[in-house]
């Protein structure tokens, strides 16, 4: 099975994913721990190999989002397991509570595999990117960090874009070495 593509995911695996991640949160809110998914229950895309991201919100304002960049469980796991983290385990916000869960939105996004994106400096890098269609790992020694491509909407300048995600990773927005290894991936948004 080659790496996933948005035409893998039919409107019932998205809904699928969309039950499972609120399924996840509820179970938590009910039980004060993440749920376990029956795995032989899963098939198709939801049992492969996959990488997302669960994003939550409430009234339009970030509330939690915890993801995967790497595929290392079947995807459908990795929906459960980010939707608990990000109601309850991002460091920013504070456990989600049962009066919030009424009001939040939720969203999914699945992850193409990374590819290595080589670039010869920061302007080679700011030119080929692809606004809301990249989003891109920056990697410099022990420092990383990464922006999905919905981020694109707050910072739609590249060279913004790039300075805001170096800043991220712990690094000075002027800083560029020649060791600075990127990477770029999709999203499948729902």
């Amino acid at each position: 099975m080659g790496p996933m593509h948005s035409t893998d995911m039919t409107a019932e695996d998205r809904q699928r994913l969309r039950q499972i991640a609120w399924s996840s949160i509820d179970y938590a809110l009910d039980h004060a721990g993440p749920m376990r998914l029956d795995a032989d229950s899963l098939s198709g895309v939801l049992a492969e190999p996959g990488a997302s991201f669960v994003t939550l919100t409430l009234n339009g304002v970030l509330r939690g989002c915890i993801g995967s960049l790497q595929a290392m469980r079947p995807l459908a796991e990795d929906v459960a397991e980010n939707a608990y983290s990000a109601a309850f385990r991002d460091p920013r916000f504070h456990p989600l509570t049962k009066d919030e869960r009424v009001s939040c939105e939720l969203e999914i996004s699945v992850l193409t595999p990374p590819e290595s994106f080589p670039v010869a400096s920061e302007d080679d890098l700011v030119r080929r990117l692809i606004p809301s269609e990249h989003g891109v790992i920056l990697r410099w020694r022990q420092r990383r960090a990464t922006y999905l491509p919905s981020v694109w909407d707050m910072l739609p300048d590249p060279r913004r874009f790039v300075r805001e995600l170096k800043k991220k990773a712990g690094l000075s927005e002027e800083f560029w070495d020649p060791e600075m290894e990127v990477s770029v991936y999709r999203a499948i948004k729902f």
